[in-house]
């Protein structure tokens, strides 16, 4: 039922322009219907990962999903986002965005369950095409300017991942994950394979705003509305990382292929926090701190084992509660910083939400931005090697960067306002900030369970001989 996460929402975004006054209710129906399709797939009935071969076809032929706890995971962050950021509105401009985050959603949904290349670079085209549009959906000059600047680097970074898949296409003979994790030390452990490797983690690292590919983050977050910046920041970023981490545990656990990650990562959080502290505009602040953010991501990704799968997952997890509450904040505030005078004070839940998701990211305890943190330290402290040891230092000398422009913008928003500014408008941002404020308390509450189900899943996601065993030689019961 699961793969209905895939076909609903894709079949939903072209038949929702011809449904009339039925879109009102059709359109938020689809992410409620994937939300209770990706639970049924969370059930005891599915405690260990299955695979879907579509159409009956054995892997390594034909289409195969992976159905583990961290894509069901994702699914359900998909129809969650897509339902708090839905665009409510009427009119021919309102039902085409609809469309395109239907579209967005399918796709993502597909490429959180991929088991082979080539759907993923399907699925990640679809999310592309539809971040586009999305992304102009202002129809403004500097959004039109925003969003052809991120085609042109988001097409560089696919023809990129596509000359990768290739690489290994003809090295391998086959696209398949677990078929690939079976040949890869025979096929794939050499310079060839390793500069695939490469091209994959560059293309696939747009969507993921890692450096040095993602120059286009600050404009197109500052030119697209905010529930757009929060669906590519939130969501977008992490589905790409999931695939760049499937490709590092199940085909490239090589020490060069983490070293990779690990420095491109810790570029990223150096020139993300250093960014966000000069900018000026808040739109733009987060913009760059999610650059940084998702640079601990990658860091924390490249950690071996599953400490180190652990540690991402808190992060990515943490990163894809806050960051879209901020950037709904930051819709209902906008613009400069100094603005910002007494808007605490006129709206005190807003004020007050800004100051906790700020705490959480810089990593005041309980918060769970602090165990998140907590663990990829951890983690990079028991490596041996400078470059583990910088990325460490990197994180700590950077979260005081962080703690910086963070709470002058809480300075801010409690100065006293001399000039009388109007209360701000937006109370559907508001609301959706206090639905993932509300999270982010729930999980601070609830640590210990989170963190053994977070220890569960990387245990799920690392076991790269029980992977090829699902996939490759499955029961008879396996799903069809």
């Amino acid at each position: 039922m699961i793969t209905l996460t895939v076909a609903l929402p894709l079949l939903a975004a072209f038949l929702l322009p011809l449904a009339g006054p039925l879109r009102y209710a059709l359109g938020p129906a689809v992410p409620l219907a994937m939300a209770w399709l990706a639970l049924q797939a969370w059930g005891p009935a599915q405690a260990e990962p299955f695979v879907i071969a579509i159409g009956g076809f054995r892997p390594p032929l034909g289409i195969a999903f992976y159905v583990d706890t961290i894509a069901v995971l994702l699914n359900l962050a998909v129809a969650a986002c897509v339902l708090l950021l839905w665009p409510w509105g009427t009119g021919a401009d309102a039902a085409r965005k609809q469309s395109l985050t239907l579209l967005l959603a399918g796709a993502s949904a597909g490429l959180a369950l991929s088991g082979d290349l080539f759907n993923v670079y399907v699925f990640y085209e679809l999310v592309a095409v539809a971040s586009y549009g999305l992304a102009a959906g202002r129809g403004t000059g500097a959004g039109y300017a925003a969003a052809f600047r991120y085609l042109v680097v988001s097409s560089l970074g696919s023809l990129l991942a596509l000359i990768g898949i290739t690489l290994i296409y003809f090295r391998a003979g086959t696209l398949n994950l677990a078929h690939l994790a079976e040949l890869a030390p025979a096929a794939l452990h050499d310079p060839l394979g390793l500069s695939a490797f490469l091209l994959l983690l560059v293309g696939l690292g747009v969507k993921a705003e890692m450096f040095p590919v993602n120059a286009w983050v600050p404009e197109v977050y500052a030119a697209a509305e905010s529930r757009v910046s929060a669906l590519l920041a939130g969501l977008v970023s992490k589905l790409a990382v999931l695939v760049l981490v499937r490709l590092l545990v199940l085909v490239f656990p090589l020490d060069e292929a983490r070293l990779a990650l690990l420095v491109l990562g810790t570029l990223g959080i150096v020139t993300g926090e250093l960014a966000a502290w000069r900018a000026r505009d808040l739109t733009r602040m987060l913009a760059f701190s999610s650059i940084g953010q998702l640079g601990i991501v990658l860091v924390a990704f490249a950690i071996p084992g599953e400490a180190g799968l652990a540690a991402g997952l808190a992060v990515a997890v943490h990163h894809l509660i806050a960051k879209p509450a901020l950037f709904l904040l930051a819709e209902r505030w906008g613009g400069s910083i100094e603005a910002l005078a007494g808007a605490g004070l006129r709206s005190k839940l807003g004020g007050a939400l800004f100051v906790l998701f700020a705490l959480s990211l810089v990593g005041v305890p309980p918060l769970p931005g602090f165990w998140a943190k907590f663990l990829t330290l951890s983690g990079l402290a028991a490596q041996s090697g400078a470059a583990w040891w910088l990325a460490a230092a990197a994180i700590l000398l950077t979260t005081v960067v962080e703690a910086s422009y963070l709470f002058r913008v809480v300075g801010r928003l409690y100065a006293p306002d001399d000039e009388g500014r109007a209360a701000a408008q937006g109370r559907l941002q508001l609301a959706g900030a206090g639905v993932l404020g509300a999270c982010l308390i729930a999980a601070a509450a609830g640590a210990v369970p989170l963190g053994e189900a977070l220890k569960h899943m990387a245990a799920q996601a690392g076991d790269r001989p029980a992977y090829i065993e699902r996939v490759l030689r499955p029961h008879p019961e396996v799903a069809q």
